[in-house]
């Protein structure tokens, strides 16, 4: 149910290993402890074209958005969005712009089926 997405600009291949990166954040995501660890779905997908500020694609970025079911205090969101940021400057602190949303998913919206 928990969803990792990892969007990247392309140049960042060329300087971070992505699927390790990938991997651990994954893991830092299950050591948090807000749930199951095989609900746990985590993916990259890679950008050609960005703009950011005046920089426009002259410069790189790294970006974690964590959707989880509601119902989890701000607090311990703040704590995996800080855990998760642990990991990316852990590993790509050279890459201009990381950031870290984390974003609850409504409950009573949510479907899922498992074949």
């Amino acid at each position: 149910m928990p969803h990792l997405v990892m969007e990247y600009s392309n140049s960042v291949e060329e300087r971070v290993n992505i699927q390790r990166l990938l991997e651990d954040l994954h893991q830092a995501a299950i050591q948090s402890g807000l749930f199951d660890a095989p609900s746990l779905k985590s993916r990259a997908r890679r950008y050609h074209d960005w703009l950011i500020g005046d920089e426009a694609d002259s410069v790189d970025f790294i970006h974690i958005t964590f959707e989880l079911l509601d119902g989890r205090s701000a607090e311990q969101k703040r704590e995996l969005s800080r855990m998760l940021m642990a990991v990316l400057q852990q590993q790509a602190a050279h890459i201009y712009s990381l950031t870290v949303n984390i974003r609850d998913m409504d409950r009573e919206c949510f479907q899922k089926v498992v074949n």
